[in-house]
């Protein structure tokens, strides 16, 4: 887990989530929470493994955080 700000100063957790499935290649992706129950599902960045997933998430830049949100958000996969 991660603690980031956009843009405009609003705080963010970058998480991961594993989806409930038999198949466990790519199990794990990127979730973005934001304040007020805001959550970004980024199902297409995935991972074989928390510990992987964990990894990635503590060692990604503030842009590379930043750029995947406003990706999300222009694609409308933002949910209350």
């Amino acid at each position: 887990m991660r603690v980031f700000t956009d843009a405009e100063g609003r705080s963010w957790t970058a998480d991961t989530r594993a989806e409930d499935s038999a198949d466990y290649k790519g199990r794990y992706h990127l979730v973005l929470q934001g304040e007020g129950d805001i959550q970004v599902e980024l199902t297409d960045v995935r991972w074989n493994s928390e510990r992987t997933a964990r990894r990635t998430i503590k060692s990604m830049s503030l842009v590379e955080l930043r750029r995947r949100l406003r990706s999300a958000t222009g694609r409308g996969i933002v949910s209350d």
